[in-house]
């Protein structure tokens, strides 16, 4: 019942959660704070960490297990804390009530009534949910932050893995997170949801399982963990019993509903997954058997958490999943077909970042719709996730998903499907890098074609085969493949393919000197992608009409064309071309502002990193000007500059590597004299600061510049930020390049 806080325990991840805790019980006038959160996130340690360090503030510090309490009799609860709160003095107490929950809340909950009239007591309560009396002060506790591709922190920087690694050495003194592990690690924490103790299970585990074989386990099922101390309570002990006690108490209804959304992968949205309102949620979303996890374009992003999922999946509540899963994969073969037409115009980034968001769950819908044969139903989701994937950068898995379904499951596909197929998939092997296997793949589609007699599909195919050739170095076969195609979807009226084949056959005709025409046909297309509003369209035009503008000793028009682009690929969250746009504006900074090197060293970095997770390869040609490049910046910068710049774009994510570019000061833009009302509220120093940073340096290399200490350097980037009202020198940049 009532209970000694425990031994000292350092708290790994929680620094700001502990600040805000201590700060809610000491400085404001609260009288009860409940510290709400999942089962297993951490919230008694917390309390009892706290707590421990807050004597100087109360008389007396008085902790209660609620729950042991409430099982000793109605009254036991109540009772207990009147006696421990009342006598003594006129000071403060602090009463934690400990575990608040099922049978145990309504007791809780009482108690706190009781207590109000007693200005001396201030309540800290844990719950999974809150209490619900009058005058609750909340501080929810979420889990740990995971690990994402598009984060800038380093792995061993985020705290769920600094705590896998904390217990995982207190397992085996021995282990360390390594570039052979790191993955895996990063992995397990993602798989768990950031979950303290789920964490803390896990990392036990390595004493038997090296990190790698110990993630695949837990993509199955997380509810595999077990083996927690003795002395800690059963729900404790295993992810299993923590999920059957989460869901205690549930009514029929609330059962079946997470039944039904645990089929989901995290990340759906309320329209997806075919609810009309929240109302139905509200009491999962309180309990933590939901949990919001972002939201996009508005609309709240969901998902059941880890280890629940896997409870709901494979216990009684998951005996309809099958039933579950299949409504599912009809849902988002529905809605990847309602996407498609407006995927390549108006309300493209709006359709594409929607898919990006959806793309898990579009793939679980795909691999039930493969398991249970339906061919022609998998085929159609695998044509309509053609553009989606291309832009998310799933080229690898595009290209073996167009494979699998065609070679069916004991069921042969029609000749017009498996036309349809081989030529998404030679995109995709073109988009790898290997334009001779997409030459053959869509040769193939060719071949099937002719026998169905689509000429639509044909002449599309056609313009993937033209690009496939011009990449293999047969700008000839390519024009006159390309003409031909051409043609043909202009006289049909296709309007985004007659665009497309007109960007390659520009190509074609600018690889055979005729640059004239080239930029004519070109132009046509580039009209033609804004009038239909295909951003990612009209991205790829204006980046082969900047690599002309180049070579016509046009910079700023070049310049002008690529911002445009990221701009368009920023609003989409492209990733297969992006990292040549960052290329290709890199070694524009290179030619045009040699000042800007650090900048274009991490944009380079970037590109390198941003690229191989999509798994290209890069043409030959455009390697070598890479590499060239890199030299060229290497032997130009100091060696620790240069790694510095590099490893800061190694950490860049996809849209700060594209703010970091747009941030970039154009020559003609600079601010003079502090003429401009941004450098007006600046000092001359700190004006000249500020341009070196909107050039990319670094504070070493300002220092040295100026002939100043780094140290002061540092101060009066601090006051620049402060007196333009920016948080970060990208801000600064950004915020100089507008001074003109």
């Amino acid at each position: 019942m009532s209970v000694t806080l425990g031994p000292d325990t350092a708290l790994i991840g929680r620094e700001r959660e502990a600040a805000a805790l201590r700060e809610r019980l000491t400085l404001s006038p609260v009288r009860l704070l409940t510290l709400t959160g999942r089962a297993g996130v951490g919230k008694t340690r917390l309390a009892r960490e706290v707590v421990r360090k807050l004597g100087d503030a109360f008389e007396r510090v008085e902790a209660v297990d609620a729950a042991e309490a409430a099982g000793a009799g109605p009254d036991a609860l109540p009772a207990l804390v009147r006696k421990l709160t009342g006598g003594g003095g006129g000071g403060r107490v602090l009463l934690l009530l400990d575990g608040c929950d099922h049978e145990a809340r309504a007791a809780a909950a009482g108690a706190a009534v009781s207590l109000a009239e007693d200005a001396r007591v201030v309540v800290l309560a844990t719950a999974v949910e809150p209490l619900g009396v009058y005058g609750e002060q909340l501080l929810p506790l979420a889990p740990l932050p995971v690990p994402g591709e598009d984060t800038d922190e380093a792995p061993h920087d985020v705290a769920s893995v600094a705590l896998f690694v904390r217990r995982a050495r207190d397992a085996d003194p021995s282990f360390a997170l390594t570039l052979e592990n790191s993955a895996a690690v990063t992995e397990i924490c993602a798989l768990l949801g950031g979950l303290p103790l789920a964490l803390e299970l896990a990392a036990r585990r390595l004493r038997l399982l090296p990190p790698h074989l110990l993630a695949a386990r837990l993509r199955g099922s997380t509810t595999v963990l077990a083996g927690g101390p003795v002395d800690a309570p059963a729900r404790h002990r295993s992810l299993g019993a923590l999920a059957e006690w989460s869901c205690r108490g549930l009514d029929p209804g609330a059962r079946a509903l997470l039944g039904r959304l645990a089929v989901y992968e995290p990340g759906f949205g309320l329209a997806a997954a075919g609810l009309t309102d929240e109302e139905g949620i509200e009491p999962l979303l309180d309990r933590g058997l939901l949990a919001a996890v972002g939201q996009e374009q508005g609309e709240l992003r969901l998902a059941v958490p880890e280890p629940v999922r896997s409870h709901a999946l494979g216990g009684p509540a998951g005996d309809g999943a099958d039933a579950e899963r299949d409504a599912h994969a009809e849902r988002y073969r529905r809605l990847v077909a309602a996407a498609l037409p407006g995927l390549a115009g108006t309300g493209q980034d709006r359709l594409l970042r929607e898919s990006a968001a959806e793309s898990a769950n579009v793939l679980a819908a795909l691999r039930r719709l493969h398991e249970r044969g339906d061919g022609e139903a998998a085929t159609a989701l695998v044509l309509g996730c053609r553009l989606p994937w291309l832009t998310q950068g799933r080229l690898r898995e595009g290209l073996e998903w167009c494979d699998a379904v065609a070679e069916g499951r004991g069921q042969q596909l029609p000749e017009a499907l498996r036309a349809r197929l081989a030529d998404q998939s030679g995109v995709f092997a073109l988009a790898l890098g290997d334009p001779q296997e997409a030459v053959r793949r869509h040769r193939q589609a060719l071949a099937l074609g002719k026998s169905v007699g689509d000429r639509r599909q044909n002449a599309l195919a056609s313009v993937g085969l033209g690009a496939a050739l011009l990449r293999s170095g047969d700008a000839p076969g390519a024009r006159s493949v390309l003409v031909t195609a051409f043609g043909a979807l202009s006289a049909m009226g296709v309007t985004g393919g007659t665009a497309e084949a007109a960007v390659a056959l520009a190509a074609a005709l600018h690889a055979e000197g005729d640059r004239r025409k080239a930029l004519e046909t070109l132009e046509r297309a580039e009209e033609t992608f804004r009038r239909i509003r295909d951003g990612r369209g009209l991205a790829g035009a204006l980046r082969a009409g900047a690599a002309m503008a180049l070579e016509g000793e046009e910079p700023d028009r070049a310049e002008a064309a690529l911002r445009e682009a990221l701009r368009l690929y920023e609003a989409i969250d492209e990733r297969t071309e992006l990292p040549g746009a960052l290329e290709e504006f890199a070694l524009l900074l290179l030619r045009t502002q040699p000042a800007q090197r650090p900048r274009a060293v991490r944009l380079l970095a970037a590109a390198d990193v941003l690229r191989r997770r999509t798994g290209a390869e890069v043409p030959q040609e455009w390697r070598s000007k890479a590499e060239r490049a890199r030299t060229e910046l290497g032997s130009r910068l100091d060696w620790p500059d240069f790694a510095t710049a590099w490893a800061e774009g190694v950490r860049m994510s996809a849209p700060t590597a594209v703010a970091e570019a747009l941030s970039a000061s154009a020559p003609s833009r600079r601010p003079a004299g502090g003429a401009a009302a941004g450098a007006q509220s600046l000092t001359p120093r700190q004006a000249q600061v500020a341009l070196l940073v909107a050039e990319g340096l670094t504070n070493r290399h300002i220092a040295a510049r100026l002939d100043i200490s780094e140290w002061t350097v540092v101060n009066h980037v601090r006051q620049v930020m402060r007196r333009l009202g920016c948080t970060s020198r990208v801000q600064v940049a950004g915020a100089v390049g507008r001074w003109a």
